[in-house]
């Protein structure tokens, strides 16, 4: 027999004849006898019935294994009151004169069966909305605004406010730090459709930021007849838009900030111009670093050196004046007060991961000016430099001249943040007022500075949010420049100053403070806020009242 005849399929008979030792694996030996029981298989079923184990059941009782069988303690006569009431489920109606964030948010806090329907709008094409172009549109218009600093929820609202402009009421948007997504679902029986967008770069404009949010009110008016098209185009112009200040007033506007800064902490003329010569040479520093492409946290690093050495400078030269006024006013150009703001604000509302994200930020940024400022005052007491921490305890109170010098620190603050110019005059006005609140409470009344700190913050978020109201725009512009008085920059050199002098547990005790003094301005800011929408008339009629913000527990 060759070989191929050897390998030549058989069949089952010949295999059976011929070739004995084949045999099954679940084959019985032979020579084993098991009893057989009847014409069951041997396989049995998990759930089955132990013999010997006999459950009566009722006689009007269903088949075994039904899921509508009722439980054997259910009673008709006491079954509990139906889910949906006699007197049906509240619908929420949105009133339509309060700004769109308000209504928005309101909407966002709602399950999506709860969700009143978008009234037909004149947005909506024949055919039916175009799916990928709005949700395109919104990631765009959600990037612009995320990237220009505003806080999660709020970007959320803006996303959640295009598509409903445009009739897609069955969507869930997503913000994260960096990411951005959003999934639409025509209805329970189609297959969703999710898009996301990446936000690779950041940029502080408040210009711009008005101009998103005055684009998502006018698609939120139920009267205009914008279609995607004209959208687009005008997305497209706020992303061409220059900003509103050269940069040779940025620069000016730093060295003012740090010389207001100086003057607000008991400096005189020489210091403010010492100040203010310190800090421009910084962003100029800062914006070489910026052209050859170095991360930023370099740039913190670089900007934080030329203060500092000015101030280190003047102490070698015998120069009667306040180092230490110099060196924390240069501090209060570069404290990041707008990322601190944005993240313990996402934090409180309930979005964690973005806080998180923030805070690590403000952390790495908060790292540079401490390596920077260390390695100047490092070098400044090797050669001798006569630095003391003890001049915190010695601030002189003017209180005509301290306001003045906040109010020009929020001014020159708002030019920095590239803000409209209507919006200037009220963010001055708001700064000037929390500097006297907190003047008036510290230093008048005795109290500690960090209650003091988060009263004053309180105001600030609570005026900054009634005039965005009443301008139907984001509270940032409002707020962000008018808390730049209350940083603790004092509290931060004089901790800096005390580790350079290895007196550790005395630096970190100021460090701590300066924390403990930028938490109470971020949540004074959030909490007079929250304030405001609580006592100002809601967007829904529900009977339930104000609903908690997503992902809390809903107290």
């Amino acid at each position: 027999m060759t070989y191929a005849e050897d390998r030549k399929p058989q069949s089952d008979e010949a295999r059976t004849t011929f070739d004995p030792e084949v045999t099954s694996e679940f084959a019985i030996p032979e020579g084993l006898d098991v009893p057989t029981q009847g014409a069951e298989s041997e396989t049995s079923s998990e759930f089955a019935v132990p013999e010997g184990l006999d459950v009566p059941s009722p006689a009007d009782a269903e088949p075994e294994g039904s899921a509508f069988s009722p439980p054997s303690t259910y009673s008709a006569r006491g079954a509990p009151a139906a889910f949906t009431p006699a007197t049906g489920v509240p619908v929420v109606r949105l009133t339509k004169d309060v700004p769109w964030q308000d209504r928005m948010r309101t909407m966002l806090r709602l399950p999506v069966a709860e969700r009143p329907a978008p009234e037909p709008g004149p947005k909506a094409e024949e055919g039916g909305p175009a799916v990928p172009r709005v949700l395109d549109l919104t990631l765009r218009i959600g990037e612009l605004l995320l990237a220009g600093g505003e806080g999660a929820e709020d970007v959320e609202a803006a996303m959640f406010a295009v598509c409903r402009s445009y009739g897609l009421d069955r969507c869930e948007p997503n913000v994260t730090f960096t990411l951005l997504s959003i999934s639409y679902q025509p209805s329970l029986v189609d297959d969703p459709v999710t898009a996301s967008r990446t936000v690779r770069r950041r940029g502080t404009d408040y210009t711009r930021l008005a101009a998103v949010y005055q684009l998502v009110d006018d698609l939120s008016d139920p009267a205009s007849h914008i279609s995607l098209e004209e959208a687009y185009r005008r997305l497209a112009e706020i992303r061409r838009n220059r900003h509103p200040y050269p940069t040779w007033a940025l620069t000016a506007a730093s060295g003012l900030l740090a010389g207001a800064a100086s003057v607000l902490v008991g400096g005189d003329a020489i210091v403010f111009f010492a100040a203010a010569l310190g800090a421009m040479l910084g962003d100029r520093l800062a914006w070489l670093c910026a052209g050859r492409g170095l991360p930023e946290f370099y740039q913190f690093v670089v900007a934080a050196m030329p203060p500092a050495a000015m101030g280190v400078a003047l102490t070698l030269a015998h120069v009667d004046v306040k180092a230490s006024a110099v060196i924390t006013g240069g501090l209060f150009a570069l404290l990041p007060g707008r990322a601190l703001v944005a993240g313990v604000q996402d934090g409180l509302t309930g979005f964690y991961i973005t806080a998180a994200a923030r805070l690590l930020e403000v952390m790495y940024l908060f790292v540079g000016i401490v390596v920077g400022v260390l390695v100047m005052l490092y070098f400044g007491v090797q050669l001798g430099a006569q630095l003391t921490p003890d001049a915190a305890i010695n601030i002189a109170e003017r209180p005509v001249v301290q306001i003045t010098a906040s109010m020009l620190l929020s001014l020159t603050f708002a030019v920095l943040l590239q803000q409209e110019r209507a919006t200037v005059l009220a963010v001055t006005l708001n700064g000037g007022v929390a500097w006297s609140v907190y003047g008036a409470m510290h230093y008048a009344g005795d109290l500690s500075p960090v209650a003091s700190t988060a009263v004053a913050a309180g105001l600030v978020g609570l005026f900054g949010q009634l005039l965005s109201r009443y301008r139907f725009a984001s509270a940032l512009p409002y707020t962000t420049a008018a808390i730049g008085p209350l940083l603790p920059g004092s509290a931060t050199y004089f901790g800096l100053l005390s580790i350079a002098q290895n007196e550790v547990d005395e630096g970190l005790g100021s460090l701590t403070k300066a924390a403990a003094l930028a938490m109470a301005i971020a949540i004074g800011v959030n909490l007079g806020s929250e304030i405001s929408r609580l006592f100002l008339r809601l967007p829904g009629g529900s009977a339930e009242g104000r609903k908690a913000a997503k992902r809390t527990r809903g107290f």
